[in-house]
């Protein structure tokens, strides 16, 4: 768990530990002890809320560093795929030149050899 956690978890079972006393020892009466009660859940009311509010920050600011920092990787990845298909067109591209000059030999050799056919 989380410090924050953590941190509401206690401040709820001491709250509830000492409601538990209170009303166990309380020597005054009932009304009384209800209406304490009562300003003392407002209070932890106002705490929790509080500290829920402090969570949901920290949770927000959190997702937000991820998220710059995914699309950050994914930008540095974008690139570097962007390089490597830019590498391999370029290999494509000298290779198909060395096909079609080989082609082009042979074809001319074929013309030379259908040449001689002709001839005779």
């Amino acid at each position: 768990m989380s410090k924050s956690s953590n941190t509401v978890l206690g401040l709820l079972a001491g709250t509830a530990i000492g409601a538990l006393v209170g009303i166990l020892y309380a020597p005054d009466k009932g009304s009384k002890t209800r209406k304490r009660l009562a300003e003392e859940a407002s209070v932890v009311a106002d705490k929790m809320n509080s500290s829920a509010q402090d969570i949901k920050e920290k949770v927000s600011s959190t997702a937000h560093d991820l998220k710059e920092k995914v699309n950050s990787q994914m930008a540095s990845q974008k690139k570097t795929l962007d390089e490597q298909l830019e590498v391999i067109v370029t290999d494509a591209s000298h290779k198909a030149d060395d096909v079609i000059s080989t082609l082009e030999k042979k074809l001319a050799y074929l013309k030379e050899q259908n040449k001689k056919f002709q001839k005779s």
